[in-house]
């Protein structure tokens, strides 16, 4: 990806008259910014890799895999959330790893963490380089040296049993990598989260991740049937069945672990024939609490269908505003949802049936196909218009979260207001829009995004909302991520979300496994 933007150059986006003169507008945002640095203005942290180190890497893994050229290691310097972004912009020096190294096999990772930890070199794992939450920070903490473990190298598909509908895939495919060699055989994961362009196997595993057809085919950590991961103190292979009565399932410790237990390297998973056939319907409900309930009766009826997702007034509005009328009978009206179903073709014709008939009942307003076709095709774009306003002088960035049904609407409120209060406060009184993206049976997941004025120093800025945003999350009994993660940016909700005596059993499950700590410190454990 672009070193000081979401993904490919080509497709960055510039915002119309229009759309400036409507942030002008609405948000008071400043759209005469000065340009951003070009790469050659931006100063690195010297690297503090020794000739030593440089030549025990190169035996390890080929002096040709160990990479310390400005270029390499500021595109692992961190992640893609808007602080990320926003500090990309100093001509200040940045901190960046002092190397990025390339491993092909679990032999190499597993060698590499053994001499990291005998050497006392920190380690941040690195996928796609997508993290939201301060996950890929090259925290150094009390090490000299941190290295960027960089997985593209593997990137096999390992094996596929068709008859059990479970692919044995290396850590470092991506999204696409992963349908196109799984689509050869006419199977696919269908795994899309807004990262799936870039993202990885083994960082879908590590964070949790929860794709758009979560509806339909589960989270990421629904999909994962064994693991094999690499750490300091040894390997693991993890899973023996479909279902296991043989204590704690140990595949948890790491599925969520961001890196701070061990590297995974290899992951089984749960596969699906390819859909034959995919309906699309977008559907108009006249508030959001209208709307979640129809969600919330597919979930609980088991009619729900492969996507489904629900916008609020504020997001429904403004999706309106940036792409214009997508068509329907008045899709500006009320909160707009999206619904697919996928599968063989008797089966799309029953579910949609079935979830349709349910909607329809329930207050919705049938719009048609045009506006869920349209949300397919640009599904992926959200951070490329993101940076785009950014780039205008606006403060743009999301959060989730997830609570029960019954506690949705309270907890909705409570982010909302904290977002706009402590934004207010500060002279930039924001846009703040929400999205159901996840339904499970006994609740759901809330998404938020912001839109306000920079500040002149919009870090600040941003941190005291996130912040009012997190402990209002906490209060109101919500979690602090339901599939960014941790990382550094909600390690200080760590200890809310589950006790300061399950801090402590985090804590000894690190000095197990990595008895050193050089895996990814500063993330997640608190």
């Amino acid at each position: 990806m672009e070193w000081d933007a979401w993904g490919l150059g080509e497709y960055r986006k510039q915002l119309s008259p229009q759309i400036l003169g409507l942030l002008r507008a609405a948000l008071g945002v400043d759209a005469e910014q000065a340009p951003p640095p070009s790469e050659s203005d931006v100063t690195l942290r010297p690297s503090a890799l020794t000739g030593a180190h440089r030549e025990a890497l190169a035996w390890l893994l080929g002096a040709e895999n160990v990479h310390t050229d400005d270029a390499t290691r500021l595109r692992r310097a961190g992640g893609k959330s808007t602080p990320d972004l926003l500090r990309r912009k100093s001509t200040d020096a940045q901190d960046a790893p002092d190397a990025v190294v390339t491993p092909a096999s679990h032999d190499e990772v597993l060698a590499l963490l053994q001499w990291c930890a005998r050497t006392g070199v920190a380690v941040v794992p690195f996928g796609g380089g997508t993290s939201v939450v301060g996950g890929l920070d090259p925290i150094r903490g009390e090490f000299d040296v941190v290295l960027a473990v960089d997985l593209r190298r593997l990137d096999a598909l390992v094996d596929l049993d068709p008859v059990s509908g479970i692919a044995v895939l290396e850590a470092g495919l991506t999204g696409p990598q992963a349908e196109e060699l799984l689509g050869a055989h006419g199977f696919s994961l269908g795994h899309f989260p807004q990262s799936f362009q870039f993202a990885t196997i083994g960082g879908f595993a590590a964070t949790r991740s929860s794709g758009q057809a979560s509806a339909g085919y589960g989270r990421f950590d629904d999909m994962v049937q064994r693991l094999r991961v690499a750490t300091p103190s040894g390997s693991l292979d993890l899973g023996r069945g479909p279902a296991s009565a043989a204590g704690p399932d140990l595949r948890e410790l790491f599925v969520g672990s961001e890196g701070t237990f061990g590297v995974i390297t290899e992951v089984a998973v749960r596969v699906h024939p390819a859909p034959e056939t995919t309906a699309y319907r977008a559907w108009s409900f006249p508030d959001f609490e209208t709307g979640a309930a129809a969600l919330r009766t597919l979930v609980q009826t088991g009619a729900a269908p492969t996507v489904m997702r629900l916008s609020d007034e504020a997001e429904t509005g403004l999706n309106l505003a940036l792409a214009g009328d997508i068509g329907g009978d008045s899709p500006a009206a009320g909160c707009l949802a999206i619904t697919t179903v996928e599968g063989t073709a008797a089966h799309v014709r029953a579910r949609s049936d079935e979830a349709w008939a349910l909607l329809a009942a329930a207050g919705g307003t049938d719009l048609g196909d045009a506006p869920a076709l349209a949300w397919e095709h640009g599904r992926f774009d959200a951070p490329y218009q993101r940076d785009a306003l950014l780039n205008a002088g606006a403060i743009v960035e999301t959060l989730e979260t997830a609570t029960v049904w019954s506690n949705l609407s309270d907890l909705r409120s409570a982010v909302t207001t904290a977002l706009t209060e402590s934004l207010a406060a500060q002279g930039t009184p924001p846009l703040v829009m929400c999205h159901i993206s996840h339904t499970y049976a006994t609740g759901a997941s809330l998404y938020f995004t912001v839109v306000c004025a920079q500040t002149a120093d919009p870090l600040t800025q941003w941190a005291a909302a996130k912040k009012a945003a997190g402990d209002a999350i906490v209060a109101t009994g919500g979690t602090i991520t339901h599939h960014h993660a941790v990382g550094r940016d909600h390690r200080p909700w760590m200890s809310a979300e589950i006790g300061e005596l399950g801090a402590t059993a985090l804590r000894a499950v690190k000095d197990a496994l990595d008895p050193s700590g050089i895996l990814n410190p500063g993330k997640l454990i608190p």
